[in-house]
């Protein structure tokens, strides 16, 4: 059986039958000069930007500074700007990619993928439904032993073992949450994209959430991070990618960015920064 140090010690989410991918060392993502335009509005307006594999990044800004865009940039769901300068757009080095492959190389946890996942399948059947790219197990699908396994060990990882056999209509937010971020772990992704996690959940939900993330880091994980709550960007995260109206504000070291002038210039209201345990927050 698969622990949950097993699942994560030393090898963060390798697989051995990932040997097709880019060797490891190539950066996650590697944007240059990047325009994307939705609905004749610019989202995202010539950003460079590169994660290194394994990095901890948080990709922080204000509602509209282009945060869903960038993650859409990696689903695939949108595509740079092809009338312009020109830019590329490479995901562990490569600029062309089988959709169903990315996809399941990369755990994006995504809010509308937590909605479409918040029904009457239990947490393990949803945990195993990553296998299938579909939401819970059906009829048709073949589940073996070592799929079990790993989606034990991924619960045991967002601690939710108790609960394998609820269902997520019958479980808090929080719990939802950390279920189908299991259900992205299942992979041992290369990269876990964490899109808002910590939006809409309560004050245990939220601590819950960040204490999960916490243990991801630790882990040896590649996360990045998606938000525009300053206290998610917990203290194994060192780098901070500031967005601005679709546009890098600041890109650099936690200490760096998160700071008065900078938090000003981002959100656009005065602020002071108070620091708890190495978390920071808006006052």
């Amino acid at each position: 059986m698969t622990t949950a140090a097993q699942f994560v010690s030393g090898r963060g989410f390798r697989h051995p039958e990932w040997n097709r991918l880019p060797v490891m060392g190539t950066p996650f993502v590697e944007m240059e000069n990047v325009t994307v335009v939705r609905d004749r509005t610019v989202a995202l307006e010539r950003v460079g930007i590169r994660i290194e594999e394994g990095e901890q990044v948080a990709i922080l800004g204000p509602n509209g500074s282009g945060k869903s865009t960038f993650v859409q940039l990696l689903t695939r769901e949108v595509y740079p700007y092809a009338g312009g300068e020109p830019s590329s757009l490479r995901i562990y080095g490569q600029s062309l990619w089988d959709l169903f492959e990315l996809r399941s190389r990369l755990g994006i946890v995504t809010a509308e993928l937590v909605r479409d996942c918040a029904g009457r399948f239990t947490a393990m059947e949803t945990v195993l439904s990553g296998f299938f790219g579909s939401i819970g197990v059906w009829p048709n699908h073949d589940v073996t032993p070592p799929m079990r396994a790993q989606a034990e060990a991924a619960l045991e990882l967002m601690q939710l073992s108790a609960l394998a056999d609820r269902p997520l209509s019958e479980m808090s937010s929080g719990e939802v949450r950390r279920a189908v971020i299991a259900r992205a772990l299942v992979h041992r992704p290369r990269a876990l994209v964490l899109d808002e996690p910590t939006t809409s959940l309560d004050v245990g939900g939220q601590r819950e959430m960040r204490a999960a993330i916490r243990r991801l880091a630790r882990s040896g994980a590649g996360v990045v991070l998606v938000t525009h709550h300053l206290e998610d960007i917990v203290p194994e995260i060192r780098r901070v990618i500031a967005l601005k109206r679709g546009r890098v504000l600041r890109d650099g070291p936690v200490d760096e960015v998160l700071e008065p002038g900078t938090l000003r210039e981002l959100f656009g209201v005065d602020v002071r920064v108070h620091e708890v345990d190495g978390v920071r927050f808006l006052v």
